[in-house]
């Protein structure tokens, strides 16, 4: 039986290191090689080396994969997206998977132009930050038809990720449990945030501080806390974000919306989006992480947007 022909669409921060793994993995078991496209082809010269084949545009790269994975920015690329690989001619027999974040009414409006254009669609949002998808550690959240999620079973679990949690196939609740968790994610980092600047304005000092959180909430809080004390809530103006303010901002507001829908709030969420906003306005031509709410904390607490950390590696 041959080997289905697999198609890559955006190669961001995740997308790059995802589709990487997944190059990697064809190469080693004899399929064919990845096809990839990008508004920026010189993004994939990586991907080129490794194998990965260079498609010029989304309408071709879906005319030539039977199985077609994305990971792009917002709802209004998906859509948009979705439009060519619908343009592209029959998808009798192809499945669409996406692996952005984006609301759940968008997932389910991608899904219904997919399947009346006859394929299937897949929604798999994931959870982890650029490292981990290139360490091929990411957690998929994974909905849509059976069919079609036994078909991509082989590249999650074991390539691209480390575990999988099925949601059904209802591909709303995919989108919905990756948006839970971004909650979760941004009311840490508003948390931590707000715990260094006390630390700092009281003498405490966050070296203690964040052994504490290590020994008391583990490797992953203590990674969030990191960002802040490591100064990569905002990058050297030549630097890049781990994961960009811009994009934080968009899925906190996703949250909000879905959460204002379903009649309850999320308090904590909206501080935190209002702080993503700030460190937005205040320094608006560097580079910042979703992390970069600390900066503004910081301001409010009459300290310096840049902590001595990232003032010393500017410096240099």
């Amino acid at each position: 039986m041959s080997q289905p022909q697999l198609g890559w669409i955006g190669l961001g921060s995740m997308g790059i290191g995802m589709s990487q793994k997944l190059q990697s993995h064809l190469a080693t078991s004899g399929a064919p090689a990845l096809l990839y496209t990008n508004r920026t082809l010189a993004r994939g010269d990586a991907l080129k080396e490794a194998g990965g084949i260079p498609i010029e545009t989304v309408e071709e790269l879906a005319s030539k994969s039977d199985i077609i994975f994305s990971c792009v920015s917002n709802d209004q690329v998906l859509q948009d997206t979705a439009r060519a690989i619908v343009a592209s001619g029959s998808l009798k027999g192809k499945v669409y998977v996406d692996c952005s974040t984006v609301h759940p009414d968008t997932s389910k409006a991608v899904a219904d132009q997919i399947t009346e254009a006859g394929g299937e669609f897949v929604a798999a949002p994931v959870f982890g930050a650029s490292p981990m998808a290139a360490a091929g550690k990411l957690i998929f959240v994974i909905a849509g038809p059976t069919s079609a999620t036994d078909k991509i079973a082989p590249y999650l679990n074991g390539v691209m990720g480390r575990s999988v949690i099925s949601m059904g196939t209802d591909v709303s609740k995919s989108s919905l449990l990756k948006i839970a968790g971004n909650i979760c994610v941004v009311s840490f980092m508003e948390v931590l945030s707000e715990a260094h600047v006390f630390a700092e304005k009281t003498g405490l000092g966050s070296q203690v501080l964040e052994t504490m959180i290590a020994d008391m909430f583990g490797p992953t809080l203590e990674s969030y806390s990191k960002r802040l004390t490591t100064g990569l809530y905002a990058p050297a103006e030549s630097g890049k974000a781990g994961f960009d303010v811009q994009l934080a901002v968009k899925d906190a507001k996703h949250a909000l919306k879905c959460a204002a829908d379903a009649g309850t709030k999320l308090e904590v969420s909206e501080l935190a989006l209002k702080h993503m906003q700030e460190a937005r306005v205040i320094e608006p031509h560097r580079p910042l992480d979703s992390s970069s709410m600390y900066g503004a904390i910081r301001k409010e607490a009459g300290l310096d947007f840049f902590s001595d950390v990232c003032k010393e590696r500017d410096a240099k």
